[in-house]
């Protein structure tokens, strides 16, 4: 497996740690809130790279992508 394989499995089954949407898949957010914590309160290290990475993932319509994936 190819470490650009390795990341997307990995995206397709991170879940927020905290606030509002704890709890949820990453790819479950809404896009709104998405962009807000890109322009606002983007986390440090990989959660943060995670949620860009989502975030360009369903502005580009690819979220089929991860949700199978998800199977």
């Amino acid at each position: 497996m190819t470490p650009q394989q390795e990341q997307l499995l990995q995206l397709a089954k991170a879940k927020m740690p905290y606030g509002k949407y704890e709890g949820r898949f990453l790819i479950d957010l809404p896009e709104y809130y998405l962009l807000w914590l890109k322009n606002n309160r983007l986390p440090q290290g990989k959660l943060g790279e995670q949620i860009l990475l989502i975030y360009e993932i369903k502005l580009n319509g690819l979220e089929p992508l991860i949700r199978k994936l998800q199977k």
